[in-house]
């Protein structure tokens, strides 16, 4: 499949002598380390991290970042001064490789500023391109092109080392990456009105994070619509993920409704949560459609 490394970095200007910088680097979702915002160093979260390579590659990038970030500080509060920019502003950057199936990459970097994108790096032109027009951003943009301590790091750390090390991190990586979690789904019901009725699915626990959830009505897949409100995937506690699909249907309207949950925990298996009845079906995907119709069947006798 396709893997992406990306180093995310937020830097709040309080004013001219406060500044806080968090970063984290992450491997997918996996987060790899975070930036200890004291002296710069790297923390690291995952036990293989380290290992994976050798000390003088991690003294290596240990260095430009502290170089990075240092310079990164000084030069922006003092861009800020002569532009007369306001205090606070919050920097946003976000670096990283995308190495795919067939052993090609690409390389990203993206500049932000108080939540809005900003510029991006045309990696192949060595060139800042601007996100939007303004005279800030001419100005931000002007400045990292002689910036040569974010060249050289994005051209070392990207460039030259992202794929081979995102390479030697997969392999070391392998069993967090390829970790497993089967959904677990339950079905209840809200009543807002009396003539209306809220079927929510809500499905936890399950890793990694793709997931098809939908409802099925009489067997049939219910469209997106009005009456349909699923939530973004979002992340648990112990590193799985959960959400959950709201359906707005009328009380006792003399359908049959069912929570169909697909991911690749379950294989071929499609998971089937009928409304009104406490039993989880697990079925596989070639008889997905008929069992579903015969639970509905079953439901309305």
């Amino acid at each position: 499949g396709t893997f992406t490394i990306r180093l995310l970095q937020t830097t709040t200007f309080q004013n001219t002598s406060f500044v806080d910088t968090e970063g984290l680097g992450l491997l997918e979702d996996i987060e790899l380390g975070s930036l200890n915002k004291h002296t710069f160093s790297i923390r690291f979260y995952q036990p293989w991290v380290h290992p994976a390579l050798p000390q003088a590659d991690w003294d290596t990038i240990d260095n430009l970042l502290k170089i990075y970030l240092q310079q990164f500080n000084h030069l922006v509060n003092e861009g800020a001064r002569q532009r007369d920019v306001p205090y606070p502003f919050v920097v946003q950057c976000m670096a990283g490789c995308e190495l795919y199936p067939n052993r090609t990459s690409r390389v990203f970097a993206y500049v932000g500023y108080n939540g809005q994108d900003f510029l991006q790096l045309d990696t192949e032109n060595a060139t800042w391109i601007l996100s939007q027009d303004t005279n800030l951003s001419r100005y931000v943009q002007s400045f990292l092109q002689n910036y040569t301590a974010f060249s050289e790091l994005v051209e070392i750390l990207f460039n030259e080392t992202c794929v081979d090390d995102m390479e030697v991190l997969l392999q070391y990586g392998r069993a967090a990456l390829e970790r497993q979690e089967l959904p677990v789904a339950t079905v209840f019901a809200r009543t807002p009105s009396l003539d209306q009725l809220l079927l929510v699915c809500h499905v936890t626990g399950f890793y990694p994070r793709p997931i098809s959830v939908a409802w099925l009505r009489d067997g049939q897949e219910v469209p997106p619509g009005p009456v349909l409100n699923t939530s973004a995937v979002l992340p648990n506690a112990d590193l799985t993920y959960q959400l959950r699909s709201v359906l707005a249907v009328t009380p006792r309207d003399g359908h049959s409704y069912v929570c169909r949950v697909r991911h690749q925990s379950l294989g071929t298996r499609t998971l089937l949560i009928p409304w009104g009845d406490s039993e989880v079906i697990l079925i596989t995907g070639l008889v997905a459609g008929l069992l579903a119709a015969m639970a509905v069947a079953a439901m309305s006798v």
